[in-house]
């Protein structure tokens, strides 16, 4: 009798580690909430690379679930930057220069003419100007998890935008504070939305024009709005940053297993959006001449006269009034 209570209290005591460890287990279990503004399931590469974190993560079976929620379905498209740090997210990909209220040096992550070339870019990334710059969003409590520049390029209503005179007198949307600058140093006047509201500002005349990455031109179908798109080609002005990002108050709760999940994933997801981004572009034109939209291309001169605009409005503003501004330009122009 008394061995046969041993036994029972004994396979009690298994059960009872049994259940506590199936709870740790189930403790364990962490669900993140990725979140960013661009179409999902339309093979916009963002929403491919956030997906293909989550779908890593999920493959991985350590405990790890990543929510996406994509087309600013649960943070709005400008909002996602403080959405992390108040913990409503955990995971965007997301403009850098729409934080650049914030901290206005990011504003240089979205510079005309900054970045001329996705090879350009590659190098950017390796340089002490873009140390400067992940410096200042780990200082804030982001890990940058992967880097994605993406080219862009004008669309107009009206008349094709080669040169500075083309851009008199109309309504740009432009995509960020230094690209307005340049904008209206030309003389056009200065619409202010996000990349996921565009749509909607041409279709209603809200604007006559706008820039934005060759990813956006073609899974927002903006070819359906303008007349005349102006390719980013061997001149391009427009390179942004839009990188991957996580709160690192979200990074450092996960165990050393996750957080390598997370980081052999994002490479991957980077090393898919660099074999892509070129690509980008050529998809961007072929959709674009498919819509019957006249496609043109700067030449090297036009391109010149635009950097010339800049010098004296973007770049001379963001020298003289952001903190170490006129060092991150001389830092990224000397990357060649």
């Amino acid at each position: 009798m008394i061995g046969q209570m041993h036994r029972l209290t004994g396979a009690a005591l298994l059960a009872a580690a049994g259940l506590f460890a199936a709870g740790t287990a189930v403790a364990a279990d962490i669900t993140l909430k990725a979140s960013h503004q661009f179409p999902g399931g339309k093979g916009d590469v963002r929403d491919e690379m956030v997906q293909m974190i989550a779908r890593e993560a999920a493959k991985a079976n350590v405990g790890l679930d990543i929510k996406v929620y994509p087309g600013a379905s649960l943070v709005k498209a400008t909002e996602q930057w403080n959405a992390m740090l108040k913990g409503q997210i955990d995971i965007t990909s997301f403009p850098l220069d729409y934080a650049s209220g914030q901290h206005p040096q990011f504003g240089a992550t979205l510079m005309p003419g900054l970045v001329k070339s996705h090879d350009h870019a590659k190098r950017i990334n390796a340089s002490p100007f873009m140390q400067d710059i992940k410096k200042i969003i780990n200082d804030a409590g982001v890990v940058v998890l992967a880097d994605a520049w993406l080219a862009g390029a004008f669309g107009s209503k009206k008349n094709c935008i080669l040169e500075p005179n083309d851009a008199k007198g109309l309504k740009v949307r432009s995509a960020g504070a230094t690209f307005a600058e340049m904008w209206a140093g030309a003389g056009a006047s200065i619409v202010s939305i996000p990349s996921n509201e565009v749509y909607n500002a041409l279709q209603t005349g809200v604007a006559d024009a706008t820039d934005t990455s060759s990813g956006s031109f073609v899974s927002f179908r903006l070819y359906e709005q303008v007349a005349c798109l102006t390719a980013p080609g061997d001149n391009a002005l427009w390179f942004m940053y839009e990188p991957v990002l996580m709160s690192k108050r979200s990074f450092d709760k996960l165990n050393d297993a996750q957080k390598k999940v997370i980081m052999d994933a994002s490479k991957k997801a980077e090393d898919y959006f660099a074999a892509e981004s070129k690509k980008l572009d050529d998809e961007l034109v072929a959709a674009f001449k498919k819509a019957n939209v006249k496609v043109v291309t700067m030449t090297e001169e036009q391109a010149g006269k635009w950097r010339d605009v800049a010098n004296n409005s973007s770049y001379r503003t963001f020298a003289d009034k952001v903190p170490n501004g006129k060092a991150l330009i001389v830092k990224a122009l000397q990357v060649r």
